[in-house]
């Protein structure tokens, strides 16, 4: 990858595990509220910050 290409990502980090039940945090992705209803309106740039963001976390979870 060079520099200012951005890494291969699924489209969404959603995991069918959707909670926030006790705050603004989804527990299966790790996105915000508001990240969750932007999503597909949101630049690759800033996906890509929301999935560092999400990773450095330990998200996306998945139940096993």
């Amino acid at each position: 990858m060079s520099e200012g290409e951005l890494p291969a990502r699924p489209d969404t980090p959603c995991v069918a595990v959707c909670s926030t039940t006790f705050d603004e945090v989804c527990r299966g992705c790790g996105r915000t509220v508001v990240e969750v209803a932007h999503w597909v309106a949101m630049s690759a740039e800033q996906k890509e910050l929301v999935w560092r963001r999400i990773l450095a976390q330990g998200y996306p979870r998945r139940n096993k």
